[in-house]
């Protein structure tokens, strides 16, 4: 069984929050979760900066919208103020692998990159 830890846990929770299409409609609730030197490399192929996916994710996200479905999460801390995790989405049939590096600022961990990657079949 993994042993507990409070920093894992604390960007998963934070990354869970993230994928809320309700906080995800909220400029407000986004950029309180991401840090301020954040980037994305897209499963469109885009990159992404803070301001664009706060832009992109209040008016891409339909109210009521169905969260995806979220798989396979783990996550390691590679240092005492970074965690990386690791997971699968499908929203849809559009299916990513998914990548994020959270950073301890202050006193909350906020994301400071993110990658998606868009995969067809379970790969082994």
């Amino acid at each position: 069984m993994p042993e507990h830890n409070p920093a894992v846990e604390a960007a998963v929770e934070a990354e869970l929050r993230l994928l809320d299409p309700e906080v995800r409609r909220s400029p407000e609730q986004v950029g309180a979760l991401l840090h301020p030197d954040f980037r994305e490399f897209g499963a469109s192929g885009r990159i992404w900066d803070r301001a664009s996916i706060i832009a992109s994710l209040a008016t891409e996200t339909e109210p009521g919208a169905r969260p995806g479905i979220t798989s396979h999460m783990k996550g390691v801390q590679l240092a005492p103020d970074l965690v990386h995790l690791t997971f699968d989405t499908d929203h849809d049939g559009r299916r990513a692998h998914r990548s994020s590096l959270w950073r301890l600022s202050g006193q909350k961990w906020l994301l400071y990159f993110h990658q998606g990657t868009l995969f067809g079949s379970v790969e082994g």
